[in-house]
């Protein structure tokens, strides 16, 4: 086994750029003659524009254009691109698979629909010069009421997003078979019935947004320079809906990205304007957005509300699931709005065997900022409701929430096992999983621990969470490696880092393959004129597919090697075997090394460098899984919950780089605990304002707010990957929440408190404390 070999805990290559300050993100780069924009928000969530005087902030100093929704539409552009077609599961009824599609312009031109709406756009020599002129333009409004809950949306009379969707809908949506889960209801011995809010969530990333935009008017091509994770997607969106040019007309340049989660993946009305500008201008606009304007315009997560009914016979086995949900869309629907809340609900299947499922989903428009997919991307939000309700029926049933679990696990026996929502289970030992899990995290030492805790006064809990996921199946990559004759390797992957450690896992998988040393192979990435194609980065797919072709493309350089490798040897490439950096001829000692080869490259009419191309389309998604165990403290004076223990055990299948998977599972656990413990975006429900507009409002968690995380891998590889891996981005955060909340709800058990919603913060908890007392 080489020292890059998969298991092997590689260091990560970017690291030490990106420690000491070398790294390069969007704010980093700058052009010559760039000029500035600023952004006037709408400080109302629903009004009409009546009128825009804009002389004044023209005439500012150093201001050098104006711009207008007016503007924006004389110039004939379009708008950000507004959804995609509803994903159709079995069952999935055709009349429900129709939404409203409303416009959404980088400038709104005379009505805005929520606090943070682009009224006017200043451009100016400098930063502060555009700021200062923004307070000069007068917008004369005409109020309206707005609605920002989102079962409020729904309601009959309440205020309109937009005329042509009645009722606020955007979409109505179902999936699995309502006949058969009507029929299994009426059979079942009991039934159990649970409501839940996932509550509406800011990503907070360390890096806020930002665009540069240029134009080239010989060339009539557009660059933007901006932190996105699909490259392509965004060039794309510009090309086909905004600027209607050739996509060859639009470059899209990323560096490094500090953080997306999904919030960044799509296209954001300021990387509309910056091009527009630059081109109005003749000169690249730059702009980059402070943390304050995140949070009123950077896109939310979540934000749904949702009823879950189990039907189980006298045993305890779950006959059938039926799931309503209304999925807040916010005022405009995002490039992906409509994702979340439907083509991961197949996730509602969860590790059990459910016989049959139905789920109905309302998307509906809000006066709040649009919600977009977020880690994770809906599986959260069905694991959440099902681990929910599965300790909920163990509560009303009377059996062990654990035992509750084991009645209704799919076993490897079951496999390949076909869910009530389509999908068909490949690999895993869930009881396995279970099993590691209730020992790593010591529940047979429970009670001990709840006798210490009481006797100083507070109430101890555990809960769990048992997921799968659905990743990794629904789109293809490409790569190329070019191997030169110095002994290098560059990867192209129209993937994009916003931080997994994409330069050393690329590079970790060519250095195996080829037997060079890691430092020798460089990855590529960000840049749309230099990778032909490219999905991007997102549902825990970078590694799984992009590595898979990766994986190809290094075949393609071993054969193409193996040739000259025989040339060298005087052998029949059919009798030249290639590992461990040496070609060696079948049967015999002799060999040669890959850096041979590659020092004959250019030499004796060899071309100068090899270059490989790599593709992957998967078959089907893969199932990662795992088992989460929180173990919380709750002080029943003040309502403070205390994280005292956290458990994951999980299948991710094969593992290329342990430290790059447990980092990726810290992040993903904070995130999911963040939100069940701490974070909740609010808004005043009469006027619309966004009341936890910063920091010093909203709760995002710290390293001391969280324990210390065991994570332990109990392995099964993916049967249709190529190297049995299965992705592991968002499982952090989809089993988090459910088991943080199970956990208290466990530990306030003695008290009668039956329900919680997230964030579990001491207010709620303290309130639920006293209302149970009552």
């Amino acid at each position: 086994m080489g020292e890059y070999a998969f298991g092997q805990p590689v260091r990560r290559k970017e690291d030490h750029r990106l420690l000491t300050g070398e790294g390069r993100f969007t704010d980093d780069h700058h052009l010559p003659g760039e000029c500035h924009a600023a952004m006037l928000r709408s400080p109302h969530a629903h009004a009409r524009v009546i009128a825009i005087d804009t002389k004044a902030a023209g005439a500012a100093p150093g201001v050098l254009i104006v711009l207008t929704g007016a503007d924006y539409h004389a110039d004939g552009l379009g708008g950000v691109p507004s959804g995609s077609a509803l994903i159709k599961l079995p069952g999935t009824r055709p009349e429900h698979a129709a939404m409203v599609q409303p416009p959404h312009p980088a400038v709104v031109v005379d009505r805005v629909r929520f606090v943070g709406d682009t009224v006017a756009v200043v451009v100016a020599e400098t930063a502060d010069a555009a700021r200062d002129a923004l307070e000069l333009i007068e917008v004369e409004y005409e109020a309206l009421p707005a609605v920002t809950d989102t079962a409020a949306a729904a309601r009959p009379g309440a205020p309109q997003v937009w005329d042509d969707a009645p009722g606020n809908i955007s979409f109505r949506w179902s999936a699995g078979d309502a006949a058969a889960v009507d029929a299994a209801f009426a059979r079942a011995d009991r039934i159990v019935e649970l409501d839940v809010v996932n509550n509406r969530v800011v990503v907070g990333a360390m890096e806020t947004r930002g665009a540069i935009g240029d134009w080239d008017p010989v060339a009539g091509k557009y660059t933007l320079h901006t932190g996105t994770q699909m490259p392509h997607g965004v060039r794309d969106a510009l090309a086909d809906e905004v600027f209607r040019v050739p996509s060859d007309r639009v470059r899209v340049v990323v560096a490094d990205v500090g953080g997306s989660f999904g919030i960044k993946n799509a296209l954001y009305p300021e990387q509309v304007v910056v091009l527009w500008a630059a081109r109005r201008l003749g000169r690249p606009v730059r702009w980059v957005g402070d943390r304050a304007d995140g949070f009123l315009t950077d896109y939310h997560a979540r934000d749904n509300v949702t009823r879950g009914s189990l039907a189980l016979d006298r045993e305890g086995n779950f006959l059938a699931l039926r799931v309503e949900t209304l999925a807040n869309l916010g005022a405009y629907l995002a490039p992906k709005g409509q994702l979340s809340p439907t083509s991961n609900t197949p996730a509602l299947a969860g590790v059990y065997r459910t016989p049959e499922i139905h789920v109905a989903v309302t998307g509906v428009f809000t006066h709040t900022v649009p919600t977009e997919v977020y880690r994770g991307a809906g599986r959260p939000e069905a694991i959440y409701l099902v681990e929910r309700l599965v300790d909920e029926a163990a509560r009303q049933t009377g059996i062990d929430p654990v035992e509750l679990r084991r009645r209704n696990l799919v076993t490897p026996a079951e496999l390949p096992f076909k869910t009530a929502l389509g999908l068909t289970y490949d690999s895993g030992d869930f009881a396995q999983t279970l099993d590691t899990a209730l020992l790593r995290a010591d529940r047979k030492g429970l009670p001990a621990r709840r006798d210490e805790s009481a006797g100083r006064g507070k109430l101890r809990g555990m809960g769990l969470a048992h997921y799968c996921e659905r990743v990794a199946g629904g789109w293809s990559e490409a790569a190329t490696l070019v191997l030169g004759g110095d002994g290098t390797a560059t990867v192209f992957v129209g993937t994009m880092s916003n931080g997994q450690g994409h330069e050393t896992a690329f590079a970790q998988l060519v250095a195996e393959q080829l037997g060079l040393s890691i430092d020798a192979v460089e990855v590529v990435q960000g840049d749309t004129d230099r990778i032909a194609t490219g999905h991007g980065t997102g549902g825990s797919a970078s590694i799984s597919i992009a590595g898979a072709a990766v994986e190809r493309a290094s075949h393609d350089i071993i054969r193409q090697a193996s040739e000259i490798a025989g040339d060298l040897l005087e052998a029949a490439v059919a009798d030249i075997e290639f590992g461990d950096g040496q070609f060696t001829v079948i049967g015999t000692d002799r060999a040669v090394g890959m850096t041979a080869v590659t020092a004959a490259l250019g030499k004796g009419g060899l071309p100068a460098s090899l270059t490989g191309n790599g593709f992957w389309q998967p078959s089907g998604p893969t199932f990662p899984n795992g088992c989460h165990i929180a173990e919380v403290e709750v002080d029943p004076e003040t309502g403070v919950v205390s994280i005292e223990r956290y458990t994951m055990v999980h299948d991710f299948g094969r593992v290329l780089n342990p430290p790059l998977l447990e980092g990726q599972l810290q992040g993903g656990v904070a995130q999911g605990l963040g939100q069940a413990g701490f974070e909740r975006v609010v808004y005043d429900p009469a006027s619309g304002q966004l009341l936890s507009g910063s920091l010093m409002d909203y709760c995002l968690p710290r390293a001391d707010d969280l324990p210390a995380l065991t994570l332990e891998t109990v392995a099964t590889a993916a049967p249709s990957h190529p190297l049995g891996m299965k992705g592991c981005g968002e499982a952090g955060a989809a089993g988090a929440p459910p088991a943080l909340i199970n956990a208290i709800l466990d530990a306030l058990a003695p008290l009668g408190v039956r329900s919680l919603d997230m964030p579990a913060t001491p207010e709620r908890v303290w309130r639920a404390i006293q209302a149970a007392g009552r």
